[in-house]
């Protein structure tokens, strides 16, 4: 398995190393298939969903098929293991408790003249969760969705997620999805699953916001249907850097990139900035000998093969936290000392993990921020989803009578200036 080790510095940029760093979340056929897909559910509604969905997943559905049924949700639970069921608790106790400790409160302040203005927020009546399940059923990412919306209020959570030929959906994933609160659940994925919630059909009805990872279709998909429906963020195949100095451990740290290599889509990223050649040639040996143990070791290997994969030897520390942020990873590692103090320099990553003791896949399962997070670079304007994504910010302003007399007359020359007389006579007229 090929995997490079590049030298890299801001005055000289390896080629290989800038042409990891370029990646886009809309591919040009990603983009064609969503275009054509998106308006034949505008237009059939049901049936373009249902061919869709026998087309890319082989299911024959039936219209009535596509909701699953509170009865197969019940008798889902009863087949999930009790250690399973308590690892799935605890995971959504530890989102549920950052999500209420996150949530923003509402505030007010003083006018100058004894008024008030402020802001306070309310629930989303109605959102859609997509939860990938094509190459891994994404149980965690219920966890990281589903009860964000919860906790946010929301009435009306729908979720999609894809089914085999046999119409049937991983029990573990529709026990974690009741306990979580969804009140809707369809076995329906990809692009054809983001257009039934942005769009409604016969029997779906549309939802306000589409939140949740996905493959390069559904991400595409997502960003056309922007502007029918909120979107969360860009949030497609999974990325990791790593920056380490010769006190990380290499077998840590390429278990670490592993572990988003093993995603399946074979577009993964994983990439280890160093200061330390010795710890990049550990580490290339460690991904060598870890990975033909792992199950998914064809899909890590065919990440490799594209590129994926990659080692980046800089000068010094304070380089190779320039070289994350032009990454600006999902997921970014900082594997050296003095952790907590580099940490401030970031400026482009979704989410940060400090420290040897803390792999990315504590951040997966159960630490307790979300882990649907921005990829492709999007962490440069994007951030991860967190509670107050599910819930509307309203301004308010209660002005009392001397606060309008002293403002009242820049009110009337911005009108004038702006060809506005009705709004400058709103103001005039309280003092006639």
């Amino acid at each position: 398995m090929a995997v490079l080790i590049k030298r890299w510095s801001t005055r000289s940029k390896a080629p290989e190393v800038e042409a990891f760093l370029r990646r886009t979340a809309f591919p040009p056929e990603a983009e064609k298939a969503a275009r054509e897909i998106l308006a034949d559910i505008r237009a059939r509604g049901n049936r373009a969903v249902l061919d869709a969905a026998l087309r890319f997943d082989g299911a024959a559905l039936r219209a009535a098929e596509l909701r699953v049924a509170d009865a197969e949700l019940a008798a889902a639970a009863r087949k999930v293991p009790a250690r399973v069921k308590r690892a799935v608790r605890d995971a959504r106790s530890r989102v549920e408790r950052f999500a209420k400790a996150g949530l923003r409160r509402p505030w007010k302040m003083r006018t100058p003249r004894g008024g008030w203005t402020g802001e306070f927020y309310s629930p989303l009546e109605r959102v859609g969760v997509y939860v990938p399940g094509g190459t891994a059923p994404l149980v965690s990412t219920v966890v990281m969705t589903v009860t964000l919306a919860k906790v946010a209020g929301v009435r009306e959570i729908v979720v999609c997620t894809p089914c085999g030929a046999d119409k049937a959906v991983n029990p573990v994933l529709l026990y974690a999805l009741r306990s979580a609160g969804a009140t809707e659940v369809y076995r329906v994925g990809g692009i054809q699953s983001v257009g039934m919630m942005a769009f409604g059909t016969e029997t779906v009805r549309p939802v306000l916001k589409i939140v949740g990872p996905g493959n390069a279709y559904v991400t595409a998909a997502k960003r056309q249907v922007y502007g029918f429906v909120g979107i969360d963020q860009v949030a497609g195949p999974s990325e990791i850097a790593v920056l380490a100095d010769d006190s990380a451990d290499p077998a840590w740290v390429a278990a670490d990139m592993l572990s988003q290599a093993e995603h399946g889509s074979g577009h993964e990223k994983a990439l280890l900035v160093t200061d330390s050649m010795a710890l990049a040639k550990a580490v290339r040996a460690e991904i060598a000998r870890q990975t033909p143990s792992l199950s998914r070791a064809a899909m890590i290997g065919r990440v490799a093969a594209n590129g994926g994969i990659l080692l980046a030897v800089v000068p010094d520390i304070a380089q190779g936290m320039e070289l994350v942020n032009r990454f600006a990873p999902e997921h970014f590692e900082i594997m050296a000392r003095g952790a907590r103090s580099l940490m401030k320099r970031v400026r482009a990553a979704g989410a940060v993990f400090l420290g040897s003791w803390t792999p990315e896949a504590a951040g997966d399962f159960v630490a307790g921020p979300s882990h649907v997070l921005p990829t492709g670079g999007a962490a440069r304007m994007f951030s991860g989803l967190t509670v107050d994504d599910f819930r509307l910010r309203h301004s308010f302003v209660e002005f009392t009578r001397k606060d309008l007399s002293e403002t009242h007359e820049a009110i009337e020359t911005f009108a004038a200036v702006e060809g506005l007389d009705a709004h400058g006579r709103s103001a005039a007229v309280r003092f006639e």
